[in-house]
């Protein structure tokens, strides 16, 4: 904008907000990964550069999405870059945190200012939701600078929705008949109360292989409907789920 400053609305999380957040985990019985994890140890902060230009802009809403590791790992067991999470000496996972982004009415922040230092500790506590020291150290830098001031608070919001979900059995469901990317959400929205299939988004690759779920959450981080970009695949859309076997 010409001759004036655009300001960050940074979010504050205020003892109401995180009350709402800690409530979500309660009906969840299980822990959303089911697979086991062995965190590795965490000396250092990967540098992170940006690759686009920053964007400080009023958030008005989230996105969390879910990878599906085996999918992601298919091509990457030998892979130096991505050995916590594909190589298998620290355990198998099934959906990891990818990230949770703000949203900004159609458009989204990204890489804004703050003065928020990541440590190797919160690298460390995160590594089984987010298998990626350098995803962690990114997603920090690129996403949660823009919602709040500390790194610690992001991952806490992060941790508290990524607890509140149920995973449904993916490896049973994969083996079904004529499997859909309608079928992917209605089982996540059957398993997860408060949730409907027009609020949960289905990421495919090219070949119809399931890469991501992708949650819609409003500004107070309760569900709501996804737009036609984050809904991505439509119900008829014919998928598969890659099991890593």
């Amino acid at each position: 904008m010409h001759g004036s400053i655009e300001r960050r609305p940074t979010l504050r999380f205020s003892t109401s907000l995180f009350a709402i957040l800690l409530a979500l985990i309660i009906p969840a019985t299980a822990n959303a990964q089911a697979y086991q994890c062995r965190m590795p140890q965490i000396s250092s902060v990967p540098q992170v550069t940006p690759n686009s230009s920053r964007r400080e802009l009023p958030v008005t809403g989230y996105t969390m999405a879910l990878s599906w590791s085996p999918a992601f790992c298919r091509t990457r067991q030998d892979s130096r870059s991505h050995k916590t999470q594909c190589s298998g000496e620290n355990g198998r996972f099934g959906f990891v945190v990818h990230g949770l982004w703000p949203e900004s009415s159609g458009s989204w922040p990204q890489w804004c200012s703050t003065r928020g230092v990541l440590s190797p500790a919160e690298i460390r506590r995160n590594m089984c939701m987010m298998p990626s020291a350098r995803l962690i150290a990114r997603q920090w830098a690129k996403h949660g600078s823009c919602m709040v001031k500390r790194p610690d608070t992001y991952f806490k919001v992060t941790r508290i929705l990524w607890k509140s979900l149920r995973i449904p059995d993916y490896d049973r469901i994969s083996r079904e008949d004529g499997l859909t990317a309608g079928r992917i959400r209605k089982a996540f929205a059957d398993a997860n109360r408060g949730w409907s299939p027009s609020q949960i988004g289905v990421k495919l690759n090219r070949d119809g292989w399931l890469e991501e779920i992708r949650l819609c959450y409003a500004k107070n981080f309760r569900p709501k409907r996804c737009d036609a970009k984050r809904f991505g695949a439509r119900d008829g859309v014919r998928a598969k789920i890659w099991r890593g076997l």
